[in-house]
């Protein structure tokens, strides 16, 4: 018994050392949020374990609400695919109007919950505005306009667009599940700057799609020089007060006065985020004022064609949104782990937003089998 004792101290005492000599503290910080809380990756409560900036609320705009209001009847497959994937909340709307809304889990129109990557959509629309405003003269201006760090080697021909389209070409993983891997660094670690700037291109940019946090987080360190203020300052200003957002929003940091984690982490209200969809929908206008331009709209709500990893033609992302074509009915979406969605269908005039802690597999084509089934619904209930 002594003898396992001592052993299990030294593997401990060794494991430690490692982590220590590799660098790799900011494990410490993931084991305590995941596998210590009987997790095994992140979930959309744990924002509360991270530092955050506040994103500031002004004058709240209440959603219009259908008179037909929780009077339709939803589908049984709609109800047996909530409860299976642990849905906390499940919006439609329809010509501005609330149609059906429904939340589970002791979640409420106003709890908050993390969004993660639909966040990406978020910087892609705050990139909009600072082109509107001319603080960034184009998606063709180069990355090294702003970041001296990408000035030399191949990365100096990396541009905005190629960034906004995750087609930078960086040496980047996107796994989720890899304790020691990049993405798990970047989201639970406490340096950001040092991890993405020192990033190196590995294919030419704007050839290959490939899904890349990296793209969206060196959008924000563009943004905040361009605005000369932080992400969520500028946020706060151009999106979440004109569009009346009811509640302010976190964006949770690398640290304590650190930098915004741009690649996920805006924690909201299901409500709040459909505000996205339908500033999109309405072509960058929200009631009467115009923070996109509609041509931005038009270019970001459209696939950018690249290849994929096999070399085969990609055309299912645009610029940090989701595209595909379903049932006839062309669809942009932002999307976040776990299943989090502000899905626009343009044609029917519909948003449909759904939070929550499960999603199904991931199909050949990058969308996920659920999505479809809650487009579905949405559908069969606006008919």
């Amino acid at each position: 018994m002594k003898k396992t004792f001592f052993s299990f101290l030294l593997i401990f005492f060794l494991i430690n050392l490692v982590v220590f000599f590799s660098g790799k503290t900011w494990l410490y910080h993931g084991v305590a949020i995941t596998y210590l809380k009987g997790y095994t990756s992140s979930y959309i409560h744990d924002f509360i374990y991270f530092p955050s900036n506040k994103i500031n609320a002004g004058k709240h705009q209440e959603w219009l609400v259908s008179k037909n209001y929780n009077n339709v009847q939803a589908p049984n497959f709609l109800g047996d695919l909530n409860t299976a994937l642990e849905s906390t909340a499940f919006i439609i709307i329809q010509n501005d109007s609330i149609k059906y809304e429904k939340y589970w889990h002791g979640y409420s129109a106003d709890s908050m919950s993390n969004s993660f990557s639909i966040a990406k959509s978020w910087v892609s629309t705050l990139v909009g505005v600072a082109i509107k405003e001319k603080k960034i003269m184009g998606v063709n201006q180069t990355v090294c306009d702003f970041l001296p760090e990408f000035c030399f080697d191949e990365r100096s021909k990396i541009t905005i667009k190629h960034l906004l389209n995750m087609s930078a070409g960086l040496d980047w993983s996107e796994n989720y599940y890899n304790p020691i891997g990049k993405a798990a660094h970047a989201y639970y670690g406490n340096d950001l700057k040092n991890l993405i700037l020192n990033l190196k291109s590995i294919k030419p940019a704007g050839v290959f799609f490939e899904y890349n946090s990296a793209c969206t987080q060196l959008l924000v360190f563009i943004l905040e020089v361009a605005t000369k203020e932080t992400i969520s300052d500028y946020a706060s200003k151009k999106l979440w007060v004109p569009l009346g957002a009811k509640h302010p929003a976190l964006w949770n940091t690398d640290k304590v006065g650190g930098d915004e984690k741009g690649f996920c982490c805006i924690n909201s209200n299901a409500r709040d985020f459909a505000r996205l969809g339908r500033l999109f929908l309405n072509y960058g206008n929200y009631r009467g004022i115009q923070i996109l331009d509609s041509s931005f709209v038009k270019e970001a709500t459209v696939p950018s064609i690249l290849l994929d990893a096999n070399g085969e033609e990609h055309k299912e992302y645009g610029y940090q949104f989701w595209i595909t074509t379903y049932n006839g009915l062309n669809m942009y979406y932002a999307r976040g782990l776990w299943g989090q969605y502000v899905v626009c269908i343009p044609e029917k005039d519909i948003i449909i937003v759904r939070l929550g802690r499960k999603n199904r597999a991931q199909l050949e084509n990058g969308h996920h089998e659920e999505l479809y089934s809650f487009v579905d619904a949405a559908l069969e209930m606006c008919d």
